[in-house]
C-alpha cells in the first residue's frame, strides 16, 4: 500500500493528526518505543483490542512507513513490529504527551479534593 497522497497536500498538523487517528495507535507506539514487540505480546498489553483492529492499526501504521513488520520463516509463524526511523523519530513527541498526562493527573486529583 502507499501513502495517502493526501498528506502531501494537507496542513502539517492535520498530517500528524492523520497518522495518529485511531483508539489504539498512540498506545502502539508507546508500547514499540521500548523495543521490537511480537504481534501477541502486543495484543496482550492492549487488553481490550480485537485481533482485527489491532491487525489494521498495524497495517496503517505500517503504511505510512512509521513501523516496520518483520515475518520470521517458522512454524508458526513469528511476526514482530518495531519503530522505523521516522518512527523513532515520533518517541520525544509520545514522551511529551506522556508526561503532559502524568501532570494533567496531579492537577486533576488536586482540583477534586
Amino acid at each position: 500500500m502507499a501513502k495517502s497522497e493526501n498528506l502531501i497536500t494537507e496542513c502539517p498538523m492535520d498530517v500528524t493528526i492523520n497518522i495518529l487517528s485511531g483508539k489504539w495507535k498512540i498506545s502502539i507506539l508507546w508500547h514499540l518505543t521500548r523495543g521490537v514487540i511480537r504481534f501477541n505480546e502486543l495484543q496482550r498489553l492492549l487488553k481490550n483490542i480485537t485481533q482485527k483492529t489491532l491487525t489494521l492499526q498495524l497495517r496503517e501504521l505500517e503504511r505510512d512507513g512509521i513501523i516496520y513488520r518483520k515475518v520470521y520463516p517458522e512454524v508458526p509463524p513469528k511476526v514482530e513490529y518495531g519503530l522505523t526511523k521516522l518512527g523513532e523519530s515520533m518517541k520525544p513527541i509520545l514522551n511529551s504527551m506522556c508526561e503532559w498526562g502524568k501532570n494533567y493527573q496531579k492537577i486533576s486529583k488536586t482540583s477534586c479534593d
